[in-house]
């Protein structure tokens, strides 16, 4: 039962982690249509903080807790081809998320971090690794 409680939780900081992905890069986008001092810049660099801040780095975090805690109770997970897949998947949009706050930051000091059309493109990346995420965690192909 314990279990499945963890297995819950998971998949709720899941569900945050990817809303958050998916938003934060649409803030910076705003942000860098503006410029610094003007109230969308000001408002798009105080929501990103803030949705970086209470749910995304958070998110993060609590995947992983929640993550390797499923392992831990169960690590004949460990033994399935379909799990390292994900694993290695999971650390590319953790890296991910750590180069959009890198970005983020860059953008919020001035910084030329990436054109607005970059961001977009880079946007969709949680997106598409997460159907495959979901791919293999529901169908288990190998």
């Amino acid at each position: 039962m314990l279990y499945l409680w963890v297995k819950a939780l998971h998949i709720i900081f899941v569900v945050s982690l990817m809303a958050s992905l998916l938003v934060y890069p649409r803030y910076k986008i705003h942000q860098l249509s503006s410029q610094p001092g003007e109230p969308l810049y000001e408002a798009m660099k105080k929501a990103s903080y803030q949705l970086r801040m209470i749910i995304m780095n958070p998110s993060l975090i609590l995947v992983w807790v929640f993550g390797l805690a499923m392992l831990w109770m169960n690590q004949d997970l460990l033994s399935h081809g379909w799990l390292h897949v994900k694993l290695v998947l999971v650390l590319i949009l953790s890296g991910l998320h750590g180069y959009f706050v890198r970005l983020g930051k860059k953008i919020d000091r001035g910084g030329d971090g990436v054109s607005a059309k970059t961001l977009r493109m880079l946007n969709e990346v949680p997106f598409l690794l997460m159907i495959v995420i979901v791919i293999l965690v529901a169908v288990k192909p190998f």
